[in-house]
């Protein structure tokens, strides 16, 4: 799965667009490298996301193959800081 849907599906980023954006600003980090939207996920990966604010830090425990429910979206990641 693509890292912007995935950040979507998952609900970390409500967005695609979003996800897209801060993406390509260099904002997203998966196991410490810049990545871009198009980067293929898997489970283990780690991912950090600077918003303006904070950095979220999660682990991929999920890859899922479509859409997601709400309330089983949490259980694709656990957040580590």
């Amino acid at each position: 799965m693509r890292l912007d849907k995935f950040l979507k599906v998952s609900r970390l980023i409500k967005r695609r667009s979003v996800a897209n954006e801060i993406s390509d600003m260099g904002r997203v980090f998966i196991n410490g490298n810049p990545s871009k939207p198009a980067k293929q996920i898997k489970e283990g990966d780690i991912i950090e996301i600077e918003y303006a604010t904070r950095t979220l830090k999660a682990k991929i425990l999920k890859v899922p193959l479509g859409a997601v429910p709400i309330q089983q979206a949490q259980d694709l990641y656990e957040i580590i800081e």
